[in-house]
């Protein structure tokens, strides 16, 4: 695991213990929810397409009108 996804993961699980009243021995709980999250949302990061820019989309769409 790279530095950057476990201070993600960190951060997030420090958010889950606070939000959740600073519980204590539930770190683990914290962590491994938290590193779900990450995860999840690398991979839907992954599998979307990038959008074109509103003036790629125009350039394309003035090509097609000239044909």
């Amino acid at each position: 695991m790279d530095l950057e996804k476990q201070k993600r993961i960190e951060h997030r699980a420090y958010l889950f213990w606070e939000a959740e009243g600073q519980p204590h021995g539930r770190h683990d709980e914290h962590w491994h929810r938290a590193a779900r999250q990450i995860e999840a949302e690398e991979e839907v990061r992954i599998t979307e397409k990038p959008k074109k820019k509103t003036s790629e989309r125009a350039t394309a769409r003035r090509k097609k009108s000239k044909r």
